[in-house]
């Protein structure tokens, strides 16, 4: 451990940094000098990250934004260009994930820093080197021989990473944590009049946006029947490549007037929240894509951890989801589940379930399971995960 007052942390997330991902760090202040490397093409806002920054540059920052710069990287690998001054004095690096570029920088950079690796493991899916394409298969061999503890964010994780070759003593399950009191507040001034379904999520085909519309539709049209005077609203919050698709299908289906899409900062997430009857999570798995010259890659996903499930819990939102991936583990018996991909199972869910009570109405889910995903209880776990990890570094 270095002679400083703290011990000094540096949470690592490359490109993708963000100030919901990190807002666990903030309750550690006063035990750990906890500091993120901020780069200049950050994908998310950064003003408001609940941690010190520290800026610098990879080799994307130097490339064309677009298309053209992601090609270049893809075929080249991306790595930091100057990470030497966050990481000089670091006892702890936490990045994230087996076969991301940053967390492959902190696994190479490991032995001339002598600081211990850690990994917030979110991936559901074993995928190896088989499933991986070129420069993931790169990284994860360099991540799973350097990292000291693996912390997966879910039972499913956990067992995924068992299948990816990693010893039983190096990982264990450590669950994000979401503001309680930041959705738990969160109210409007009047009781809605009627109901409005959220759906929130990146604007992509695995998010299953285009089952909700499906779903609303058949509710609408009388094919699935919904109790007397219930005639539900969309609202679409998340941005990305499908919106102007998803926005033309929901036109075709009849939807005009009962789609909104939303696109807000972080935020402003309790309010939409507060507005709605339920949360619809309708993930599905996917495969597929070829972005490598040269190789034939495929990207498989199901949902991982999703933290809107723990912020529609803290906010008190019921919640009717698919099964995909890790939802039915996070969320419990508290939620209502359907088949992924069975659009008339989720209608049917929707009309017994919240559209059979009034526009609005809260749901109870099990105190123990909120707060287990408080951002209180994860910053607990993480500092005593820290404490152990710098004890152990101490004593050998």
């Amino acid at each position: 451990m270095t002679q400083q007052s703290r011990p000094r942390v540096v949470v690592l997330r490359g490109h993708l940094t963000n100030p919901w991902d990190l807002q666990s760090w903030q309750h550690l202040d006063s035990r750990f000098d906890v500091v993120t490397p901020v780069t200049r093409s950050a994908m998310f806002d950064v003003s408001k990250l609940p941690v010190a920054q520290v800026k610098v540059r990879a080799f994307r920052d130097f490339l064309p934004r677009g298309t053209a710069g992601d090609l270049m990287t893809g075929l080249t690998g991306d790595r930091y260009l100057n990470l030497d001054r966050a990481l000089a004095g670091a006892d702890i690096v936490h990045a994230a994930e087996l076969s991301f570029w940053f967390a492959a920088e902190a696994a190479r950079l490991k032995a001339r820093y002598g600081y211990k690796l850690v990994l917030t493991v979110w991936e559901t899916l074993p995928l190896l080197s088989t499933f991986r394409n070129r420069w993931a298969r790169v990284y994860r061999e360099r991540v799973l021989k350097a990292g000291d503890l693996f912390l997966a964010a879910t039972e499913r994780a956990r067992e995924a990473l068992l299948l990816e070759g990693v010893e039983p003593e190096r990982v264990e399950v450590s669950y994000p944590g979401v503001d309680l009191e930041r959705f738990g507040a969160a109210s409007v001034s009047e009781p809605p009049d009627e109901h409005v379904l959220i759906s929130p999520g990146r604007l992509v085909w695995e998010k299953g946006h285009q089952d909700v519309l499906r779903a609303v539709a058949a509710l609408r049209r009388s094919i699935v029947t919904a109790p007397p005077g219930a005639e539900p609203r969309v609202m679409l919050v998340g941005s990305g490549p499908e919106k102007e698709r998803l926005r033309a299908y929901a036109d075709e289906l009849g939807l005009r007037s009962a789609v909104e899409f939303r696109s807000v900062p972080y935020d402003e997430m309790p309010t939409l929240y507060a507005r709605a009857s339920c949360m619809v999570l309708a993930s599905l798995s996917s495969a597929g894509g070829m972005r490598y010259v040269g190789d034939v890659p495929h990207f498989f996903w199901e949902e991982q951890f999703g933290l809107v499930l723990a912020e529609a819990m803290a906010a008190g939102l019921p919640i009717v989801a698919s099964s995909s991936g890790a939802i039915p583990e996070v969320v419990g018996a508290s939620g209502m589940y359907f088949v992924p991909g069975d659009w008339m199972g989720l209608a049917r869910k929707l009309a017994e379930g919240p559209l059979a009570r009034p526009p609005g109405e809260r749901a109870s889910h099990p105190e123990e399971i909120v707060r287990r995903y408080s951002t209180v209880a994860a910053s607990e776990r993480l500092g005593a995960i820290y404490d152990r990890l710098l004890a152990a570094n101490a004593s050998s």
